[in-house]
């Protein structure tokens, strides 16, 4: 396959309130959007965060490297594009998303089947949800968010904590739980906001509310004191969603500093990329659930990532083969696919259709570009 057109489009939503997770309020939701074309005409579909020089990377290195390739199938072009962007995997993941859908849309056959086919045709979703709301308290907002969320058919649910002190907190987290259908999972991600001594107090509370695990709770750079906490709560700790690099991921299993691993594939470099990672995590005895947080797009690539994945023993784990579902305020979660984008049950079914196995919205999408 040869390229004939590399495009980005960068897609912003406005949220009617800011809204965003301990230290940070987002007013709106932004999205790089990929669209690559061939010489034939086939379109492949990409998307990646809208974080700073991302598209810039793109559009002056990226697509330049892509349109000399006489054939983009190739298996070198990973290590070329990572090389030409100095590792940089939030640049190189969207772009993989959508060579991925050119491949399976080349070959007839869906993204997972490029991996030896799903293991699962239904991957149950956990609502992300429960974020701080600018000038809101969330005793506001938590318990009725919760109980929302269990009512649309949600078995887990993931909020967001740290942002205020641990004692107005915790006795919220408890009245959730305690609202929550008793077979609903609650977890917890505190986006690093904790010192070290705080964690672990707050840590050993969560456990004995009924936490199902405790995501990032240090500050994530280097996620450095990670191993002191995993070692010391029987709850486990997730983490790794900010790695760029297979060195990155394989230093925090060296230091057994997270029980459950979150590769992200628009963070660490593409599908293949986190494939990788689940594979070393699995030999490290370390259990992987992607992480996802934006659009449509990566979100179903997400999907066919979590569809090939294996259970970690024989007898499946009740918090593996998970896949983040944004619940917050997002359009981009919905409308950059056609139908809108949105859980049936309590999960997706993996599509079956060529490459992302969904239709894109290019209309919507343009219309919502910058």
């Amino acid at each position: 396959m040869k390229l004939a057109a590399v495009e980005t489009l960068l897609v912003r939503h406005a949220l009617s309130r800011p809204t965003g997770p301990a230290g940070a309020y987002n007013s709106e939701r932004r999205t790089v959007v990929l669209r690559l074309m061939t010489t034939d005409g086939l379109v492949g579909w990409g998307e990646t965060y809208a974080v700073a020089g991302v598209r810039e990377a793109i559009d002056t290195t990226l697509k330049p490297l892509l349109l000399e390739q006489h054939d983009v199938a190739t298996g070198r072009l990973h290590q070329q594009m990572m090389d030409a962007t100095f590792g940089n995997g939030f640049a190189v993941g969207g772009v993989d998303i959508a060579l991925h859908d050119l491949r399976g849309k080349a070959l007839g056959v869906p993204i997972c089947d490029l991996y030896g086919g799903a293991r699962r045709s239904h991957v149950r979703a956990y609502a992300s949800g429960l974020c701080y709301q600018q000038g809101m308290d969330p005793g506001e907002t938590w318990l009725d968010d919760a109980c929302g969320l269990a009512a649309r058919g949600f078995t887990a649910i993931k909020m967001r904590i740290g942002a205020y002190a641990p004692e107005h907190e915790l006795p919220l987290i408890q009245r959730v739980k305690d609202a929550l259908p008793h077979a609903t999972q609650l977890f917890v991600d505190a986006w690093g906001a904790y010192t070290p001594a705080t964690a672990l107090r707050v840590g050993r509370e969560l456990e004995q509310i009924g936490v199902g695990w405790y995501e990032e709770p240090l500050p994530q750079a280097g996620y450095t004191g990670y191993e002191h906490i995993a070692a010391a709560l029987d709850m486990p700790v997730a983490g790794g969603e900010m790695l760029q690099s297979r060195a990155a991921f394989k230093e925090l299993f060296d230091r057994r500093a997270v029980d459950i691993v979150q590769p992200d594939i628009c963070i660490c470099g593409g599908i293949a990329e986190a494939r990788f990672v689940a594979d070393l995590a699995r030999l490290y005895g370390v259990l992987c659930i992607p992480h996802t947080w934006n659009g449509a797009i990566m979100h179903v690539a997400s999907l066919h990532l979590a569809a090939v994945l294996p259970e970690p023993t024989r007898v499946p784990d009740p918090i593996a083969s998970l896949l983040e579902y944004d619940t917050t305020e997002n359009e981009l979660i919905q409308r950059l696919v056609s139908p809108n984008w949105e859980p049936i049950g309590g999960g997706f079914e993996v599509p079956t259709g060529p490459g992302l196995g969904v239709q894109v919205d290019e209309e919507w999408i343009r219309a919502h570009a910058h």
